[in-house]
């Protein structure tokens, strides 16, 4: 359905609903609650299954790192979203726990949803598109027209990249994302995969592959690790803790919990296609058959965030991490359009992470709602100044890139000297909504 289209009518529902939030809500609907409500379609809780437990031992295993005191749970804890527990930007591996990651930590979470990594036409609304009522329940408006950056042949067909794990899509499934982490040196640092075999011949839970897969899989070591690393894989399919969708916000669009009036104008200004856009990659509507929002698209954008100084490999000038043009992933680095581009991450528990962005440079929801503010009408707030005075914008990515980044899209279509999309306000109201994508909500009825 034309995204346009779409607009007009969740616009015109919107009026006819009474869900303006700016009014007031129908008198049989309590003031806060969703007067439209959806059924969600949550995964079934059941108990795990003999391979998911396998995974869930070699995910808290901290044998299989060099320092022998990292696991998978080391930096993504379930206290923390499946997210980093530390406040940095990147966490500390390696022998001695002493080299920085090369990037933040992503979540964990909701990642079951996750299709593999292609590249083509930008689907837009397509596999969004609900009921409308239930759109005008929600404030859903208008998805973005423009994924791609400007000029570029891409945009032309509005081409872009999608899907696939981490934050430049290199990983196809989460057996694959599970195996990069223990062997990188910055990371679990766990040598070679003979090294990783070895301990796991060792591991107190030795005894389960060989209930699973017979004796014989100790003979062959690149199937012994590939099938611990899809035990890992299936723990986080199955456990629900990694996809629980217990939000309020999931609770709201059930009817089971009200939004103040903070939340409810952070709703409408996340979704308003004018002001902050965040749904214009976030999407924050149910599916069709009523699977809850991921709150992402899962496509790549270049944002141009600014460099982060924190990072040791920026000591180097000449170094700048292009996302899926590398230096992690190379088998697409000559499609230099994409150069700059990093995965969408859900919004999903955003409010518990301290590190933003694929480099972790701001720390704060604060930080990076006035990057979105500010990036073009005051980019001297969110980008260091030169020697000489001038604003280095687009600091971490190199000048033959900058076409690149979206300049089209808001609240990125402005320009210096424009008044910004949003207010202080406003910034204030949508991070009050973003904090009711934070799992472990308790509903009221």
């Amino acid at each position: 359905m034309n995204s346009r289209i779409v607009w007009l009518l969740g616009a015109g529902l919107l009026l006819l609903a009474g869900v303006c939030f700016a009014g007031e809500a129908p008198e049989a609907t309590p003031v806060g609650v969703n007067p439209n409500p959806v059924r969600l379609m949550r995964p079934p809780v059941a108990p795990l299954s003999a391979m998911a437990l396998l995974g869930k031992e070699i995910f808290y295993d901290v044998s299989l790192s060099s320092s022998g005191k990292l696991a998978c749970v080391s930096c993504h804890s379930p206290d923390h979203a499946y997210g980093p527990p530390n406040d940095g930007p990147v966490m500390l591996g390696g022998a001695t726990l002493s080299r920085q990651g090369m990037r933040a930590v992503p979540s964990l979470t909701y990642l079951e949803r996750q299709p593999v990594f292609s590249i083509g036409p930008d689907k837009g609304d397509d596999d969004h598109v609900i009921d409308l009522a239930q759109m005008a329940a929600v404030g859903q408006q208008a998805a973005r027209a423009t994924k791609t950056a400007g000029g570029s042949a891409a945009s032309a067909a509005n081409i872009v990249p999608q899907g696939g794990l981490f934050w430049d899509g290199r990983a196809e499934t989460l057996q694959e994302q599970a195996l990069f982490p223990l062997l990188d040196p910055n990371e679990m640092d766990g040598g070679s995969i003979d090294i990783v075999a070895d301990k796991l011949r060792k591991a107190p839970y030795a005894a389960r592959f060989t209930d699973l897969f017979g004796p014989g899989v100790f003979g062959n070591t690149g199937l012994l690790v590939s099938e611990a690393m899809f035990a890992v894989a299936r723990y986080q399919i199955e456990d629900v803790s990694f996809h629980p969708y217990t939000s309020k916000y999931d609770h709201w669009l059930e009817g089971k919990a009200r939004l103040s009036e903070s939340e409810l104008r952070g709703l409408k200004l996340f979704n308003d296609p004018d002001k902050a856009n965040c749904a214009g990659c976030h999407t924050s509507a149910p599916t069709l058959d009523g699977l809850p929002p991921l709150f992402t698209d899962h496509q790549y954008e270049a944002l141009g965030a600014p460099r982060n100084t924190a990072l040791a490999g920026n000591g180097n000038p000449g170094y700048f991490d292009l996302g899926v043009c590398g230096p992690h992933r190379t088998d697409i680095a000559e499609q230099t359009q994409y150069c700059g581009m990093f995965v969408t991450p859900s919004l999903r528990n955003t409010a518990t992470r301290r590190a933003f962005f694929h480099n972790g440079v701001f720390s704060s929801l604060e930080q990076v709602l006035d990057f979105y503010n500010f990036r073009d009408t005051n980019p001297e707030k969110v980008f260091p100044r030169a020697a000489d005075g001038s604003v280095q914008k687009y600091d971490d990515l190199p000048a033959k890139y900058h076409a690149n980044v979206d300049v089209t899209d808001p609240p990125f279509d402005r320009k210096a000297g424009d008044q910004p999309a949003m207010t202080a306000q406003d910034e204030a109201d949508i991070i009050a909504f973003l904090k009711t994508l934070t799992d472990g909500y308790r509903a009221e009825r």
